[in-house]
């Protein structure tokens, strides 16, 4: 797994013993790993070296070169060589480092209470360091709530309150407004396997897709009897897309108000669709026009959109046999391979980023619309490196930043992990960028939903979490670091109080169904369709 960075503070705890690491002193130290920047002008180091620092007195880990090989805490100073480390993973026990003197290549070493510095020995398990970042602090915004109001002449109005039943933050102010039902169609049903109620007041069957459907960007994919939101007009707004067995696509056009249009069908049924593909709207060439995008079988079909709006051919033309079901096709599956569609050039077109067993694999789109064979670009963000499911460890390619490259942002085992894109469908070794929403921090696929998706519209991405109490945002800095967690809406959570949403039944999205640069949340409840409003964090507290 990727070597904790970006500031975290972090103990570095033993393998045998498991006391945390104390130099100059009996008390354990916290620290940070600050990766060494490369030379000017100089490539990415093959071997990243890094400074360690305690975090309460702001000195670095130093080997002094004592004749007894004792390392100490020392000033830093820049350039020198004695205060620079390698981090290197224990080859077959995930989550063990050794600590390599970038100098003259020891190693840490625990001699009883003593560390030190000495040769290399696989068969010495006091010489494996594990990282543990410190708990998150989560704080809270207040939640604002509609309360009724009464006039003289009966008529009724809403006003949002503060609720005082949240200890704000310092500062904060509300995210959201509380949630309200705009539509009541496209519901779920108590059950599992429950039902979707169409225009005409008919039910269709609905599988636990919302569950299973991995949720990329720019759009999401769904299958057979799954909801999602994707811009079907091409006007900058959310739409509501559900995929029903007897009609095909149907969609819901924002109004832009917050409200939705009558259901209308988008696209007839797919002829004999396999169960296995996966469905998607996305402008692929930057014209204007979302198309049909089909992870099938035998690989990427694509069904083009016309001036008239008519998607042609049913079914779509294959543009690439890759990324699909089949042998032949890389055998890639659901439930344990993400594909996104994301542009990690800048050329304005979409490639394909797949994300298996071994890693991420991308096929670049060119100028005429075709794709090239997939590349393997990364040895990281797959199956065989601890990201088990999609679901689990949701993976996403957005810019961290608010005018680099596309990068790769996933929720792994011990947090959000964050890989650097180049500009050209490659990425730089991840990091770890936030000890939170992982299931480390008790974030898992069976309640909790996870997305990257700017909160206050300046252009960078926020990290927000659907937990227990209701949705959770670190927002970011700006430069691809995030602030700690905050409690921003009090609904759409799994708890009961926060409205005892599931996973299983109630798919909830961040998108802008109003065209202002700012994602709402949409939500599939049991009546239908919740949206709480992005309110701008305009309003203060005192």
């Amino acid at each position: 797994m990727p070597v904790p960075t970006e500031e975290l503070t972090l103990s570095i705890v033993n393998a045998v013993t498991g006391t945390a690491l104390a130099v100059g002193g009996a008390t354990p130290r916290r620290w940070q790993l600050t990766p060494v920047p490369a030379a000017k002008g100089g490539k990415e180091q093959d071997d990243q070296a890094y400074v360690i620092r305690d975090v309460d007195s702001g000195q670095v880990l130093d080997n002094p070169a004592a004749a007894d090989g004792s390392i100490k805490r020392s000033d830093a100073a820049d350039g020198k060589l004695n205060q620079q480390w390698h981090v290197v993973p224990v080859e077959g026990e995930a989550g063990l480092y050794l600590i390599e003197d970038a100098k003259d290549r020891a190693v840490l070493d625990l001699d009883d209470t003593r560390v030190v510095l000495r040769e290399h020995d696989e068969d010495a398990p006091s010489q494996r360091w594990r990282f543990v970042p410190s708990e998150p602090e989560r704080v809270s915004d207040p939640v604002l709530r509609f309360a009724s109001l009464q006039h003289w002449n009966g008529r009724r109005s809403w006003r949002l309150h503060p609720s005082p039943a949240l200890r704000p933050a310092p500062d904060a102010a509300p995210s959201f407004s509380d949630m309200l039902l705009v539509l009541d169609r496209y519901g779920s049903t108590t059950a599992a396997t429950g039902s979707v109620k169409g225009a005409t007041g008919s039910t269709e069957e609905v599988t636990d897709g919302a569950n299973r459907t991995y949720r990329g960007q720019p759009g999401w994919w769904a299958e057979p009897g799954t909801r999602f939101l994707a811009d079907v007009t091409g006007e900058g707004r959310h739409d509501i897309v559900a995929l029903t067995p007897d009609k095909g696509a149907v969609t819901s056009v924002s109004r832009g108000d917050g409200t939705f249009e009558d259901e209308r069908v988008l696209h007839g049924p797919m002829p004999a669709p396999d169960p296995a593909d996966r469905w998607t709207l996305a402008d692929l060439t930057g014209e204007g026009r979302p198309d049909i995008v089909v992870l099938a079988a035998d690989g990427v079909r694509v069904s083009r959109q016309d001036e008239t709006g008519a998607f042609t051919p049913e079914g779509g033309m294959p543009v690439l046999a890759a990324f699909g079901h089949k042998e032949k096709a890389g055998a890639w599956l659901a439930d344990r391979h993400p594909r996104l569609l994301a542009d990690t050039t800048g050329d304005g077109r979409l490639d394909i980023v797949g994300f298996h067993d071994d890693g991420v694999w991308v096929a670049l789109q060119d100028e005429k619309g075709t794709f090239d064979e997939p590349r393997y670009v990364l040895a990281e963000f797959g199956v065989e490196q601890g990201w088990t499911t999609a679901v689990e460890h949701p993976r996403f390619v957005i810019r961290t930043t608010a005018d680099g490259p596309l990068d790769l942002v996933g929720y792994g085992p011990q947090g959000v992990v964050v890989a650097r894109g180049r500009g050209d469908g490659t990425f730089a070794r991840p990091v770890l960028a936030l000890n939170d929403f992982g299931p480390a921090q008790g974030w898992t696929s069976t309640k909790h939903v996870r997305f990257v998706a700017d909160v206050t519209g300046d252009g960078t991405p926020d990290l927000v979490g659907f937990g227990d109490q209701g949705v959770w945002v670190a927002h970011n800095r700006g430069d691809g670091r995030f602030d700690q967690a905050q409690l921003v809406c009090g609904g759409f959570g799994h708890g009961e109080h926060a409205g005892g949403w599931r996973v299983d039944r109630h798919p909830r999205f961040l998108a802008d169904i109003t065209g202002d640069g700012r994602v709402d949340i949409v939500g599939f409840g049991g009546p239908g369709v919740y949206v709480a409003r992005n309110l701008h964090r305009r309003f203060r507290t005192r």
